[in-house]
């Protein structure tokens, strides 16, 4: 990538009609209707519009210059991306009146009036300033992000010596303090990085100060200029071409000078530039925000070694008494048959065949992962170029090589990046197409489908010691999502793909069945434990069919755990991982043959027993708040993990949604209840009568628990009706405007089908809120059913509430009855 020598508005160098004559017919106003002529036409965002927009505004300035009767010694110069002809619809005007110091100040300052005002009466975004070439060299030494920008200069009008010569000199300073300079690029770019992310892993990414967007681009740009380094030129330009079309379009579709890409704004972007939907486009995007990634990494690794070699040599030649080193062969260690580390990089070694040696590039990249090293841009290339493939099956020592990229964890992810960018992921594993760069539209999960499945992988390296197979566990995370490429349920699509390309990778027939049955299982654990009845024994045996070994349900269990830790914050917390241990536990038993508990039989707690005796005798609702059995925590102390909040109180209409929504009202986010009738004996002196107990599993939304004699009393209200639950809630969701995004879809409830011997099982999908259950509750109410115990499961802003349900005297409810109340329940949520 080189820095292009100044050019005219045309793109010729020292060529085009004299500003005076293109500028006639482009007055304010014939320059408006001229530029809003061009943005209208129906021709595509690209290069060719950019820059046609840069020759309409250069006229136009050239023509202000020359009617304002400029002093000698003057020139107006084109900064930034401006200077560089890449002007987007609403992009600023970096403006720089550029003056040799022999004219009058205000003459320079009437002129600079003359020049600014025309710009901002159309309501133009202008950045200028005003300056001597030498005061535009001290700007520059003090503040990088000018000295960026003067790189670029283009002159427009006026004396164009005196802005070629600031150009000229304003490199040779870039490229004398490069050893300074560029590290201070990197740290900008650093920063810039951590504040905006990295954009090919958003959903709603800034195409400019995203890592991998076009501040990035330009970065490599002004490497390049300084002649310390240069960044892999492949695919990097049309990269970058298509970030500033997206841009454009953006624009646009907003008519705003906006380079978030937000979610309601992605299908008329993606109409703009003629893409199927805002999936292509965000695809299209991350490929190029990617490319860019790479580049950068490959290009700041370069500059760091050239600046290490440069700072080393004065210490060596001191240490020769002033004599110039001989330069030394660099040391080649060996790693692995043809791959050796060279410079503080994995290399092919010199006697490396890569026509002859099909498993090389496997080996290459787990001899990098391994010893923590990045694998050599240079020797990438060469093996998509000259590597023979790989036979199918794989022969075992190309497998092996893969296991071992991949259990390297956190380092195998450059090593697999750099393979991605010179295409032999693809060609190693053909299925790996449709998942590239494939966003995902849930919040919860923080990377793309291709990037995840990696990042599970990492995750299940660390987990290899709690499974009998490792290499089983390790290309079961790789593909565990590889059906997201396909239409339908992702797990049913992934379990063929699995097995194929198992097959490809040359494990046997049984290892390849045991793969695409994890594969075809890896929600099954998360999605039991949280959204079903752990007591009720066709659970528990539903998971042991789908299972059917003890080994594959350790594989399926670390899996479990590698896939949410590599989905994002919210896809795992110590609550889900006891709940996915208990199953596990519980399973376990069932494939050794012992027999699962009979839940009906179980006898209710002493805790349970003691809250129904003293809410008999009182009448009215008791409370006991604690984590596992201890005390309830202090007011202002930070909520523990797994709190249990039992309640008992004589059995009565209404009692379901009373509870939720004072739960709901102060703030509690519910994970589990169960509800049962506990008939108590005669011998405790009880009064004859059911009473209801409930057992909650809860967790503060924010800050501390309240105490338990604050939820007793609005209990006490909400039973009695004198607490409004459903206005109070309106209330607080009336005071919390609403964010502009994607609508969500209405709720589903469906019937789930022989799920259990117990109860009736309903599946609530629907848009987090709070006062969800509450509304649930209400619902339930009113059909006059019986709740046996919910099991709420949040991700991000869905929720997936599963709901126990039976006729008031226990039974369950025929089909057609279940399938009513779900209808109604939806009318209700709806």
């Amino acid at each position: 990538m080189t820095t292009p020598e100044p050019q005219d508005a045309t793109g010729e160098q020292g060529r085009g009609s004299p500003p005076a004559e293109r500028s006639r017919d482009l007055g304010e106003g014939g320059y408006a209707a001229a530029r809003l002529r061009l943005l209208q036409e129906r021709t595509p965002s690209g290069p060719e519009r950019r820059a046609a927009l840069a020759r309409l505004t250069d006229d136009w300035l050239a023509g202000l210059f020359a009617a304002a009767a400029p002093p000698r010694g003057t020139a107006l110069v084109a900064v930034g991306g401006y200077g560089r002809a890449e002007l987007s619809p609403r992009s600023d005007l970096d403006l720089l009146l550029l003056h040799d110091g022999s004219a009058p100040e205000k003459e320079i300052a009437a002129l600079a009036d003359r020049l600014w005002y025309p710009v901002w009466d159309l309501g133009l975004a202008l950045d200028h300033s005003v300056r001597t070439p030498a005061q535009a060299r001290a700007t520059a030494a003090d503040d990088l992000k000018v000295q960026l920008g003067l790189l670029d200069a283009r002159p427009l009008a006026g004396d164009t010596a005196l802005a070629a010569s600031l150009r000229s000199t304003v490199l040779a300073d870039w490229r004398n303090q490069a050893a300074r300079r560029l590290p201070e690029l990197a740290e900008l770019c650093r920063d810039r990085a951590e504040r905006s992310g990295e954009l090919r892993f958003l959903l709603e990414p800034d195409l400019k100060e995203a890592r991998g967007g076009l501040r990035d681009a330009q970065a490599l740009r002004a490497v390049a200029a300084s002649w310390l380094a240069d960044a892999p030129r492949d695919g990097l330009d049309t990269a970058r071409r298509r970030l500033l079309d997206a841009r454009d379009a953006l624009h646009l579709a907003t008519g705003r000078a906006t380079d978030r890409l937000a979610l309601q704004e992605q299908d008329a972007v993606a109409k703009e530039l003629g893409l199927l939907d805002a999936d292509t486009l965000l695809r299209e995007v991350y490929e190029a925000a990617g490319t860019v990634t790479y580049a950068s990494d490959v290009t700041w690794r370069e500059v760091g070694r050239v600046l290490k070699a440069r700072s080393a040599r004065p210490r060596l030649r001191t240490l020769l008494g002033g004599r110039s080193p001989q330069k030394a062969p660099a040391e080649r260690t060996p790693l692995a048959e043809g791959v050796v580390e060279m410079d503080g990089e994995a290399v092919l070694a010199l006697s490396a065949r890569p026509e002859r040696d099909p498993a090389l590039p496997l080996r290459a990249a787990a001899a990098a992962a391994q010893h923590g090293l990045p694998l050599s841009p240079h020797a990438v290339r060469r093996l998509a170029a000259t590597a023979r493939p790989l036979p199918v099956p794989w022969p075992a020592e190309a497998r092996e090589a893969l296991v071992t990229l991949l259990g390297a964890g956190a380092d195998a992810i450059p090593v697999w990046e750099a393979l991605e960018a010179e295409g032999l992921v693809t060609r190693l594993l053909p299925d790996w197409e449709r998942v590239r760069h494939r966003p995902q539209r849930n919040p919860v999960h923080t990377w793309t489908v291709d990037r995840h499945l990696v990042e599970t992988a990492v995750r299940a390296a660390s987990l290899t010691r709690r499974v009998g197979r490792p290499d089983l566990l390790l290309v079961a995370a790789l593909l565990h999502d590889i059906g997201k490429g396909w239409p339908g349920d992702h797990s049913v699509a992934g379990e063929t793909i699995a097995r194929d390309l198992a097959a490809r990778i040359g494990f046997d027939r049984t290892d390849t069945a045991t793969v695409a049955t994890v594969v075809r299982h890896h929600l099954l654990l998360v999605d039991t434990a949280t959204r079903r009845d752990l007591d009720d024994p066709a659970t528990v045996e539903s998971v042991a069919a789908a299972v059917g070994t003890v080994g594959t349900l350790e594989l399926l269990h670390a899996l479990t755990e590698a896939d949410a830790l590599a989905t994002g914050p919210a896809a795992w917390s110590a609550w889900r991982a006891s709940l996915v241990a208990d199953l596990v536990k519980r399973v376990t038993g069932v494939l050794a043959g012992e027999p699962l508990p009979d839940p009906e039989a179980a006898a209710p707690s002493a805790e349970q027993e003691r809250l129904a005796v003293e809410a008999l005798r009182t009448g009215e609702p008791v409370l006991a708040l604690h984590t596992h059995g201890e005390q309830p925590p202090d007011e202002g102390e930070p909520e523990p993990v797994g709190v249990e909040l039992v309640i008992a109180l004589p059995d009565q209409p209404g009692v379901l949604p009373a509870v939720a929504g004072v739960l709901a009202l102060h703030r509690l986010t519910v994970r589990a209840a169960e509800l049962r009738a506990v008939e108590l004996p005669a011998e405790l002196g009880a009064a004859p009568g059911p009473v209801l107990v409930l057992d909650w599993r809860v967790a503060a939304e924010y800050g501390s628990l309240p105490q338990g004699h604050r939820l007793r009393a609005d209990l006490l209200r909400a039973l009695d009706g004198s607490l409004d639950i459903p206005a109070r809630l309106a209330e607080r969701e009336a005071a919390y405007p609403r964010r502009r995004g994607v609508q969500a879809p209405p709720p589903r409830v469906t019937v789930a089908p022989a799920d259990s011997r117990l109860a009736t099982v309903l599946e609530v999908r629907a848009q987090d809120a709070p006062g969800l259950l509450h509304r649930i509750g209400r619902a339930l109410e009113g059909a006059a059913v019986r709740v046996r115990s919910a099991h709420v499961s949040t991700l991000g802003a869905n929720a997936v509430d599963t709901l126990y349900v039976t006729r008031p005297d226990g039974s369950l409810l025929p089909d057609e009855e279940a399938i009513d109340l779900a209808r109604t329940l939806e009318e209700a949520l709806g």
